[in-house]
C-alpha cells in the first residue's frame, strides 16, 4: 500500500493553513461525491429507493446526501435516552453547530446538489427460499440483475486473476456464494458497480481469512492468533525499519488471505478517506478479536454462557460490512457523527442483529460440518437445558429483540440528529439489514431451515 504523504515542515501558521485547505478540499470532494474522475462505467438501471426505516424521517427541502449549508437551522431534540445517549450533552449540539472563531467561516460548504432520481420499485411478492418462521425481518426488492451480472463477473475475475484466491476445484462453492446478488441487495444507493465492487471485494476477502484460517478449508483455532494479526497488516500497514519493511511487503503475497485483503483493501483506500478507511480498519479489528474468542473456547472445548456468546458476536460479526455503507453510497457520515455513542449503538444492534440472522439460516448447514460448531440456538440449548427446536425457537426471539431494538434506537437519533447524512446513513445500514436477511433466506445452494415446524 502507498505510504501517506507527509506535510511540509514550516512555521505553524503556514502549516495550519496548508492542513486546513487540505482537510476542506477532501471534505468538498466526499461531501459532493463528484463523480467525473472516476473511470466511466456502463449505463445501469435506475437504483432503487433506500428502504423506509420507522421513525426515520427525511429532511425537508435537502437531497439525500447533500451536505447541510451553514444558515439552515437543525433542530436538535434529545434522544428517547436522554441527553446520556451522546456521552456529553453539549458534544451534540458542538458538533451540530460546526467550528466557530476567527478565520473559520470558509470551512462552512454551502454547496448543495440535487440528488439523482432513482426508481421506486415494490418488493418482490415471491423469491426463493423460506423466511424462518415468525423472524421479524422486511422483504426487499429483487436486486438490479444487470447489477448483479456485472458485480458478478467483475469480482470473479478479481478472484481469479488479480490475487489467484481459490483453486479451480472451489470454484462451484465460489459461484454458490452469490456475493453479487448478495451486495447489490444490501447496497441499494451505490452509484455505480464499482462502489459496490469495494463492498463485494472486501466481503469476499473477509469469507477467506475466515474460510482458510477458521473454517472449512484448512482452518484451524491453533496458531490463529499469529495468521489473523499478520493478515491484519495487509489492512493496517506495518511502519518498520528499511531493512526489514521487503519482507513485510513479501508476505502480503504470501497466501490467498493476505493476497485478497491487500488488494481489496488499496482499492477502498482509494475511494474512501482517511477517516473511513480508518474507521473500516478499527472494525476489522473487531472482527479478528471475536475470531480469537471463538477460536479460544474451542481449544479448551468450552461452551460459553449465552451471554458470553452473544459478547463474542457482538465482534465476530457483520459489523465491517454495514460501517462502510456510506463509502459505498458516495458520501461521508462525518467521523464525529459516526462516532456517537448513539450511531455505535444502532450499528452494534444492526450488526448483532444480522449475524443471529446467519446463526438461523447456517443451523443446519453447520450440524452437517465435521466437529461441534457453536451458534445461538447449540449454546440455548447446552446452557438452558431445552430442546434443540425451543433453543431455535427463542433464538428467533433474540435476533427479534435485536431488530427491535435497532430500530427504536435508529429512530431516536433520527430524530435527535436530523442531519442529511445521518438520515441517509441510517436508512444505508436499514438497507444492509433487510439485503443481508434477503440473500440468507435465498441463497438455497447454503442454507435450509431445520424441520421445527
Amino acid at each position: 500500500m502507498p505510504d501517506p504523504g507527509l506535510i511540509p515542515q514550516s512555521g505553524l501558521p503556514s502549516a495550519a493553513a496548508h492542513f486546513g485547505a487540505y482537510v476542506l478540499a477532501n471534505a468538498q470532494a466526499h461531501a459532493t461525491a463528484d463523480l467525473d474522475a472516476m473511470p466511466a462505467m456502463p449505463a445501469m438501471p435506475a437504483m432503487p429507493d433506500l428502504p423506509d426505516l420507522p421513525g426515520v424521517p427525511a429532511v425537508p427541502g435537502i437531497a439525500a446526501g447533500a451536505v447541510v449549508p451553514a444558515d439552515v437551522p437543525v433542530p436538535v431534540r434529545a434522544p428517547a435516552g436522554g441527553a446520556d445517549s451522546f456521552g456529553d450533552p453539549g458534544v451534540l449540539d458542538r458538533i451540530l453547530r460546526g467550528p466557530s472563531g476567527l478565520g473559520t467561516a470558509g470551512l462552512y460548504l454551502t454547496e448543495d446538489r440535487e440528488a439523482e432520481p432513482v426508481a421506486e420499485s415494490a418488493p418482490s411478492p415471491t423469491v426463493p427460499g423460506n423466511p424462518v418462521p415468525g423472524l421479524y425481518h422486511h422483504p426487499v426488492a429483487e436486486p438490479d440483475p444487470a447489477r448483479v451480472e456485472e458485480v458478478s463477473r467483475r469480482i470473479k475475475a478479481w478472484a481469479l486473476e488479480e490475487v489467484e484466491l481459490y483453486p479451480e476445484e472451489w470454484e462451484e462453492q465460489f459461484d454458490g456464494f452469490s456475493v453479487g446478488r448478495y451486495m447489490v441487495a444490501c447496497h441499494p444507493d451505490a452509484p455505480t458497480v464499482e462502489h459496490l465492487m469495494l463492498a463485494t471485494r472486501l466481503m469476499v476477502a473477509e469469507n477467506a481469512v475466515d474460510d482458510c484460517y477458521c473454517e472449512d478449508h484448512g482452518g484451524s483455532p491453533i496458531g490463529l492468533g499469529g495468521r489473523l494479526l499478520l493478515a491484519h497488516t495487509a489492512l493496517d500497514p506495518l511502519h518498520t525499519t528499511e531493512e526489514y519493511q521487503p519482507h513485510w511487503a513479501e508476505s502480503l503475497h504470501s497466501d490467498a488471505p493476505r493476497r485478497a485483503y491487500r488488494s481489496a483493501m488499496e482499492y477502498f483506500v482509494r475511494q474512501s478517506s482517511p477517516s473511513q478507511a480508518d474507521r473500516f480498519r478499527h472494525d476489522m479489528a473487531r472482527l479478528h478479536l471475536g475470531y480469537l474468542a471463538e477460536a479460544a473456547w474451542a481449544e479448551t472445548d468450552h461452551v460459553p454462557e449465552v451471554w458470553e456468546y452473544l459478547a463474542m458476536r457482538q465482534f465476530n460479526n457483520f459489523r465491517p460490512c454495514p460501517t462502510i455503507t456510506d463509502t459505498v453510497g458516495g458520501y461521508e457520515l462525518p467521523a464525529d457523527l459516526h462516532a456517537l455513542p448513539a450511531m455505535q449503538r444502532v450499528i452494534a444492534l444492526a450488526a448483532n442483529a444480522t449475524t443471529i440472522v446467519n446463526d438461523l439460516y447456517s443451523y443446519t448447514k453447520e450440524l452437517a460440518s465435521p466437529g461441534r460448531h457453536l451458534n445461538l440456538p447449540v449454546v440455548i440449548a447446552d446452557r438452558e437445558g431445552i430442546s434443540d427446536r425451543d433453543a431455535y425457537l427463542k433464538a428467533v426471539e433474540v435476533h427479534n429483540d435485536l431488530m427491535h431494538g435497532f430500530e427504536t434506537e435508529a429512530a431516536a437519533l433520527a430524530l435527535a440528529c436530523p442531519v442529511p447524512s445521518v438520515l441517509r446513513f441510517l436508512r444505508g445500514v436499514a438497507a444492509w439489514v433487510d439485503g443481508n436477511h434477503y440473500w440468507h433466506q435465498t441463497n438455497t445452494y447454503r442454507y435450509s431451515l431445520p424441520d421445527f415446524w
